[in-house]
């Protein structure tokens, strides 16, 4: 992998968070992924349960938010990525650092959160929002 390849992911991953449905997340997680939305959260199972995941955490794909995103490093299969939303309703800072492992075929393996709220006590992290 390479860091244009994690960066066109993560692009998409935002691109599908600002949809309905989730029908598009196959083009980004393979179909044995895990998905962890932070260290004291329980580890999200494959795609069928990635899938319920994104629905359930997100309010709607209409939630107004600013995305940017700086990629860390890229080593072998896995990138590392320092994440930036501003939610604009309810006003939000959300600051994330993603860990994502990817197969052969540019599909997700492993996704991991260790996200950050301002203000807000990190052990009781774990939801995007």
């Amino acid at each position: 992998m390479e860091r244009g390849d994690l960066e066109r992911w993560i692009e998409a991953y935002e691109r599908l968070w600002r949809m309905p449905g989730t029908d598009g997340l196959a083009d980004l997680f393979a179909a044995d992924a895990t998905y962890s939305a932070g260290p004291y959260t329980e580890t999200v199972r494959g795609f069928v349960a990635i899938q319920d995941f994104w629905e359930a955490e997100r309010d709607s794909h209409e939630e107004r938010f600013e995305f940017s995103y700086e990629v860390i490093a890229v080593e072998g299969s896995v990138g590392v990525a320092k994440i930036d939303v501003r939610y604009l309703e309810p006003a939000q800072d959300y600051l994330d650092i993603w860990i994502v492992e990817f197969d052969g075929q540019g599909l997700c393996t492993r996704f991991e959160e260790w996200p950050y709220w301002p203000d807000k006590d990190p052990d009781s992290a774990g939801s995007q929002r």
